[in-house]
């Protein structure tokens, strides 16, 4: 049975354009430029696949979770022909180098097909997420040797990837980790066990190369002494065949509240005289080399929490055009008629809009800091990316959540039911504000850290754009609304000032509600540029319309939270819990 999601590619190919800006990205030696028609060949084509056949496999992997056998992880029924299909199709390779095996597209491009992934089924999806990401180590970080052997079957996706960060007592507080790594005379011997390791186990691929954060005898106690090992399950010979298991293994898999056909795995490491490890860069700079895996993570599950919310969305719009329940004027009606149902369809359509926006232009950007001729807007291009990437990730997968809960909502007491499908978006999404960094992190990170790159510069930059977008609204068809934006405007602009100065406790009270701030303020602007793209395309009414109600109805609900950000520490008083 079908899911019923359906890619829309002709809006996608239009954030492309009018937010990516992919016809004029600067192309490189590796990443050649690409055309519009190519991109809208390659995003049907990920649309049927992602209709085709990650759809239908959604509804089995939640019933059907992954198994431990003998020792060893057996996926859903029909994941491992998905998998072979996928790679196949170099979908897993699409943005990495050439002379790696990959395609060297723009990241930009990938953005829009991992939304479609996500949105087919986002459990699925969670496996090529963690390669692509441990792929972005070895290029960054990884050194000739690795490189050679492990990139290309990475690339091709023969082989997969599972980032091996978190302990039982060491979660986001990474230095507290007691994993430990002993050198050896073929490498470094790994002991230790690992929790909440996603994909960690599996059968789709030959290899499964782990990314795991561990600490040598000597090292400096904290966050400075932790080092990054490439920890293969299979140790492969000079021809790169994997010829030996190496000393690792699944303890269990966890029972949890959504994503049941992605395996989260407890794992062991060294039971029978040490796990074999290779280095990735120095000894005790690992953190440094996972935050490169870490990051582009960040951007993705933003993109994670995107695709899930527009799945919804359509489920939603196609429920409330058929389900009829009331009567207006004498005559029954399917509830699309309901204000009320109306309000909660265009605000997912808008908050959806504007996620994409906020998730491409993040994507853009990054492939400016790549691509870019010029050191200088490279390094301006990655200051953005910096600025943008908690925002990515907090602010759409915190919108993602209210989405899907409102898809639940439309359908009523059926959206409660199975059946449907919506509980069981509702329960995938819920792990997108958790994973990479809670959403709390996120945005300590943005006042703590982002507000004062390029000496405090970045985000002023940033706002520069932004007036400038919201002064070109004044001669658009969104005239009559600009007065919401530029007042949510005057409200960042003012907290940003404020929290620069402010220090690192009321900062640090703020940090969600500048983030969300942030987040609406931005999403607006690019919303609205969207709209003003649109207007003379069949896209332009839908368009200009969800703009109007996002500027209208949504952002300043955003501008009022600038008491909160300006309330500081003193307004978070644990005295008020009471006592449990």
């Amino acid at each position: 049975m079908s899911d019923g999601y359906r890619a829309p590619v002709e809006e996608m190919l239009l954030v492309l354009r009018a937010i990516g800006g992919i016809e004029t990205l600067p192309p490189s030696a590796e990443r050649p430029e690409v055309d519009l028609e190519t991109c809208r060949l390659l995003l049907e084509e990920a649309a049927r696949f992602a209709a085709e056949v990650l759809a239908p496999l959604a509804p089995r992997m939640d019933r059907e979770p992954p198994r431990l056998a003998d020792g060893e992880v057996v996926t859903t029924p029909g994941v491992k022909e998905a998998y072979a299909r996928f790679i196949e199709a170099g979908w897993n390779g699409l943005v990495f180098p050439e002379r790696w095996g990959g395609q060297g597209l723009p990241r930009l491009l990938q953005a829009a097909t991992d939304e479609m992934w996500n949105a087919a089924n986002m459990t699925f999806a969670l496996c090529p997420l963690l390669t692509q990401a441990g792929i972005e180590a070895l290029l960054a970080h990884g050194g000739d040797e690795l490189c050679r052997r492990y990139l290309p079957p990475l690339v091709s996706g023969r082989w997969t990837a599972a980032m091996c960060l978190t302990e039982p007592q060491a979660g986001s507080d990474l230095g507290a980790l007691r994993c430990r790594a002993e050198r050896s005379e073929d490498g470094y011997r790994l002991f230790g066990q690992k929790i909440f390791i996603t994909f960690g186990d599996h059968d789709l691929a030959d290899n499964i190369i782990h990314f795991v954060l561990a600490r040598l005898p000597d090292a400096p106690a904290g966050t400075r002494g932790i080092s990054l090992f490439l920890v293969p399950k299979w140790l492969p010979d000079e021809a790169g065949r994997p010829v030996r298991r190496n000393d690792m293994r699944c303890l269990k898999l966890e029972d949890k509240l959504g994503i049941h056909g992605s395996p989260t795995c407890v794992m062991a490491y060294g039971e029978e005289g040490g796990a074999v490890g290779y280095l990735i860069g120095e000894e005790h700079r690992g953190l440094r080399c996972m935050f490169t895996m870490m990051n582009q993570a960040r951007i993705a599950v933003g993109n994670e929490g995107l695709g899930v919310a527009e799945a919804a969305f359509q489920k939603a719009l196609a429920y409330a055009r058929e389900r009829v329940q009331g009567r207006r004027g004498g005559r029954p009606v399917p509830i699309l008629a309901h204000p009320d149902v109306r309000r909660m369809l265009l605000t997912m359509r808008a908050v959806t809009a504007a996620m994409r926006c906020l998730c491409y232009e993040t994507a853009a950007w990054l492939d400016r800091s790549e691509r870019a001729p010029r050191p200088e807007e490279r390094e301006r291009a990655r200051a953005r990316v910096a600025l943008l990437t908690p925002v990515c990730k907090a602010w759409c997968t915190n919108r993602a959540v209210e989405v899907v809960s409102l898809a639940l909502q439309v359908h009523g007491g059926a959206g409660y039911i199975e059946e449907t499908g919506i509980a069981r978006l509702y329960r995938d999404v819920r792990i997108t504000p958790i994973y990479e960094g809670t959403n709390g992190i996120q945005a300590i990170d943005l006042v703590q850290r982002k507000l004062f790159l390029e000496e405090g510069e970045a985000p002023w930059a940033l706002l520069r754009e932004l007036w400038e977008e919201g002064e070109r609204l004044r001669t658009s068809p969104l005239a009559a609304a600009s007065g919401a934006l530029m007042q949510a405007l005057s409200v960042l602009e003012q907290a940003t000032k404020e929290l620069q100065q402010a220090d690192a406790d009321d900062r640090e009270a703020a940090a969600m509600p500048y983030l969300e701030l942030f987040g609406w303020s931005v999403g607006a602007v690019l919303l609205a540029r969207l709209a003003r793209s649109a207007a003379e395309t069949a896209l332009g009414p839908r368009l200009i319309g969800a703009a109007r109600f996002y500027l209208e109805q949504l952002l300043p609900q955003a501008a009022a939270l600038a008491g909160a950000i300006r309330a500081g520490v003193a307004a978070l008083d644990p005295d008020w819990l009471g006592e449990p």
